[in-house]
């Protein structure tokens, strides 16, 4: 089978390791990719959101399946396009159609779903800019802190979180402005939930349905969870805390009416859903669903499985997953994110990287890297993602600590504090 995987971060690379290793995967493709797919791949350089340009490269290459890894062309409707495209019609493409996709890409349609379906989740409300007063009324019913969410995609910036009363109503006054462009035009105010965040991960047909491992994420740049948000420094999975009661109560209250409801709805979904949750002292609730899988989830969650990816991805699409068994590693897995030097803020590209073939215990995903002819050098604030396995979460986060030792760039920039609140 030839296979395309679209995306060009620790994610897509993670994908097409997992994939490279089926009997069943004749020729990878990475769209656009990046230093490290390159080297268990071809690159091909085109953009994830130009549909025409994605249709030329599937019928030249002869690809069988697509893997859709950013949220992006999803929300734009890429599944759509291919099943209303007679040249790509029989193409298996991996991601749910624009609607089903609408989960990540508005918050209200997601709040609307959860509460259409009673998967528990914080009381909300949305505001426009004519509705502006409104919304700071509602945030005076709302104790602090404040959590104030741009209803579109906003590259995972457009969420804020706001101790202080005064603070929150100019921030959405400041959002509903257009902070965020078109993104903000809604914005979602939700009551504040305290609790211990993880993440759970479906695969679905649309009809059935597996649990892949869980894992959790830290998305602040500074020890602790201080300091601006980012894409993720660093994950773990399993999730320690996360026991057979707690995800009995996961699958029975969110994950099989997140399922129904999409059968009800009849909404065309083949491919993954990410379940953020936060347990509330014993309870879980959904912060927000995703589309696709997380980074750098992704580097923790598919080393973790043992089933040929290959064929799970293609019992997707054929809507045959309850036939389909998924065997999972009992080992944990970790990866501490490397970040260029000023993250996430502005950062400079083009610094050499040097040492990551010394790397022997652990796997090196690639994010934001690029070959500059015999040069290995960065090209985004995300770097790379050295990912390890071991009998439990610390040994494999030590073993990734161990072997991250072996890599540099200028100013490169690590958490060495991954799992410190388990």
């Amino acid at each position: 089978m030839n296979i395309l995987v679209l995306g060009s971060g620790g994610r897509e690379h993670a994908f097409a390791y997992q994939l490279a290793k089926s009997e069943r995967c004749k020729n990878l493709f990475v769209a656009p990719g990046n230093a490290g797919t390159a080297a268990i791949a071809t690159n091909i350089d085109l953009s994830v959101t130009d549909f025409q340009a994605i249709e030329k490269c599937v019928l030249e290459n002869k690809i069988d399946m697509v893997v859709v890894g950013p949220e992006d062309p999803l929300v734009m409707g890429i599944a759509n396009y291919f099943k209303e495209t007679p040249s790509l019609k029989k193409i298996k493409i991996i991601g749910p159609s624009k609607r089903g996709a609408l989960l990540e890409g508005s918050k209200e349609r997601a709040k609307e779903f959860m509460l259409q379906h009673n998967i528990p989740t914080a009381a909300y409300a949305s505001f426009t800019s004519e509705t502006l007063d409104a919304g700071k009324q509602f945030l005076e019913t709302l104790k602090a802190p404040y959590v104030l969410k741009a209803d579109g995609l906003a590259a995972g910036k457009g969420v804020l979180i706001i101790q202080d009363i005064e603070e929150a109503k100019s921030a959405l006054a400041e959002m509903l402005g257009g902070k965020f462009g078109d993104a903000s035009n809604t914005v979602v105010i939700e009551e504040f939930l305290d609790g211990i965040e993880l993440s759970v991960f479906v695969l679905t047909d649309g009809k059935n349905y597996k649990v892949l491992p869980t894992a959790k994420d830290y998305k602040r740049i500074g020890e602790g969870d201080k300091g601006l948000n980012t894409g993720g420094m660093g994950a773990i999975s399993p999730v320690p805390f996360a026991d057979e009661v707690l995800m009995q109560k996961i699958e029975e209250r969110i994950v099989k009416p997140t399922v129904k409801g999409l059968k009800e709805e009849e909404i065309d979904y083949k491919g993954f859903v990410f379940i953020g949750l936060i347990k509330v002292g014993d309870e879980p609730y959904v912060i927000e669903y995703n589309v696709r899988m997380g980074d750098p989830e992704t580097e923790v969650v598919l080393p973790r499985i043992k089933t040929d990816l290959v064929d799970l991805l293609e019992a997707t699409y054929e809507q045959n997953l309850d036939i389909m068994p998924i065997e999972l590693e009992e080992k944990a897995a970790a990866t501490v994110m490397l970040v260029s030097g000023g993250y996430p803020e502005a950062y400079e590209k083009g610094k050499e990287i040097k040492g990551t073939e010394n790397v022997q215990d652990s796997i090196v995903f690639h994010a934001g890297t690029a070959q500059n002819e015999e040069r290995l050098v960065t090209n985004g604030g995300r770097v790379i993602a050295v990912t390890s396995l071991d009998l439990d979460y610390k040994k494999a986060i030590q073993k990734s600590y161990t072997e991250i030792e072996k890599i540099s760039f200028d100013g490169m920039f690590f958490r060495k504090d991954i799992g410190f609140d388990l």
